[in-house]
């Protein structure tokens, strides 16, 4: 290798950016990043639409970011980051509750029943009355340390509709990984005093400006920032010493990009299924154990200024289908269009179920139904609906899982200078700050043309700990 390596970075989300960025900021490399949709962010993207941006779903940047990349972010940004108070609730048993949680409003708002429910497993707990575990499920590991109350009541109902399996099939590092507040403990602490006191950041331009400015930073410092464009293939080197072929599609025009690095934050699945040689077949078809869930966003436009003062409407139980209602309007705090605002309902679902296949305008309807359902004032129906389908939205951690994808991680190791991370990478439950950490970590270990894979492992231990801040 002569000069400054060629990286070529699979994925524009912030992951993707966040390392062409970093990259090019330090003068690790010489950039290609390679994005197939036609804007960068990938699920923490945004788009406009009924007048204003929407995002993908609900997204916020917590404040338990890392204070030097927090930094970078309010300079790219300049003063389009704001800091916001959270305003969401909880319908739990048919009353809503404030979220994040407080003292008094469990106390005003928690039905009897429940209340006395939850004493009760904390009790039972703390005098080792509670029913042993010997198996190390989702739902082994949350019923051991907070009892059936909140679990039947919460997150057990919860966990069905997002990841689509019995709590019983999930494994137990969904619950570690995914569950903030998995222990008395930890959500006594919450409660007590929230992490930011219940605050978090955003961009006047909805949350995708975050990953839209890591690519512009990263396209004025050199970086080749390329949208709309396929990866069809990769053709491993044939030798140590030998150079990545990275054959790409755009606008019906293939051509071949020669890489010392090639970085990957697309799914790991997909990369299998895309280099050559091809690894094992166990490996490069559909993988036991590994496995997306999918997840439509049904888009309501509604002709009134604002629908409630709320900002995410969360709903566990399982009579009403959507499991978060947002309006983006209350996340930035917009006075902007006047008389219009929007609604952002997540359903996840299967690929090619019947909720995928719905039209529409089905959809529109069910969520109308789940809304007034849930006894939420829309008073008339929605003037558009619009749809959008994210085909990987969380990874489904079954069972067993971690056997498979250790098999699929060692196979991306074992190939030189592949390197893959980012949510989808790692087939991680993380949040966007979490992401942009990877990045920063990867960019940290290329020095001299040289990856330190050592160095580089030892961040990979700090990542398994990461825990998804609700």
């Amino acid at each position: 290798m002569s000069g400054a390596p060629h990286v070529v970075i699979l994925g524009g989300g912030p992951a993707g950016c966040g390392a062409a960025y970093q990259l090019r900021r330090l003068e690790r490399a010489r950039v290609t990043l390679v994005e197939r949709q036609e804007h960068f962010g990938g699920n923490a993207g945004s788009f406009e639409w009924g007048g204003q941006w929407l995002d993908f779903g609900s997204h916020r940047l917590h404040y338990t970011t890392e204070p030097g990349i927090l930094a970078d972010i309010r300079s790219l940004l300049d003063d389009d980051l704001l800091a916001r108070k959270r305003n969401g609730r909880i319908r739990l048993r048919g009353r809503f509750v404030r979220f994040p949680f407080k003292p008094t409003d469990l106390l005003m708002s928690l039905d009897k029943r429940f209340a006395s429910g939850v004493l009760f497993d904390m009790i039972a707990g703390k005098l080792g009355m509670r029913r042993r575990f010997s198996a190390d499920t989702f739902a082994d590991v949350l019923l051991r340390s907070l009892g059936p109350t909140i679990c039947n009541s919460f997150y057990f109902p919860y966990a069905r509709k997002i990841w689509g399996h019995e709590p019983a099939e999930l494994s137990g590092i969904q619950a570690q990984r995914r569950v903030t507040a998995n222990s008395f403990a930890k959500l006594i602490k919450r409660i007590l005093k929230p992490v930011g006191d219940g605050m978090f950041y955003y961009p006047r331009r909805g949350f995708g400006q975050i990953t839209n400015a890591y690519a512009d930073a990263a396209g004025q410092l050199g970086a080749d920032m390329l949208l709309n464009t396929n990866v069809e293939r990769l053709q491993a080197p044939a030798s140590p010493d030998g150079r990545w072929q990275v054959h790409v599609s755009q606008q019906g025009v293939t051509r071949v990009l020669d890489a010392d690095y090639v970085w990957s934050t697309i799914p790991i699945t997909m990369l299998a299924r895309l280099t050559s040689p091809a690894p094992p077949a166990a490996l490069s078809g559909s993988t036991p154990g590994i496995d997306y869930r999918a997840m439509l966003l049904v888009y309501l436009q509604l002709d009134v200024d604002r629908f409630t003062p709320t900002d995410a409407h969360y709903f566990p139980e399982s009579s009403i289908s959507i499991t978060r209602l947002t309006e983006p309007k209350n996340y930035s705090d917009l006075t902007t269009p006047a008389g219009s605002t929007v609604l952002c309902a997540e359903l996840p679902c299967a690929p090619g179920d019947a909720t995928w296949s719905m039209s529409d305008d089905q959809l529109g309807e069910l969520v109308v139904r789940d809304i007034r359902s849930a006894g939420l004032p829309l008073i008339r129906p929605p003037v558009a609906v619009n749809v959008k389908r994210l085909r990987h939205a969380y990874p489904i951690y079954l069972s067993g899982y971690e056997q498979h994808f250790d098999a699929l991680d060692a196979w991306a190791s074992g190939q030189p200078r592949l390197l893959t991370f980012g949510r989808q990478g790692l087939f991680a439950h993380d949040n966007t700050h979490h992401a942009l950490f990877m990045a920063y970590c990867a960019a940290e270990c290329l020095t001299g043309g040289t990856f330190d894979e050592t160095r580089w492992a030892g961040f990979r231990r700090v990542f398994a700990t990461h825990v998804v801040e609700d």
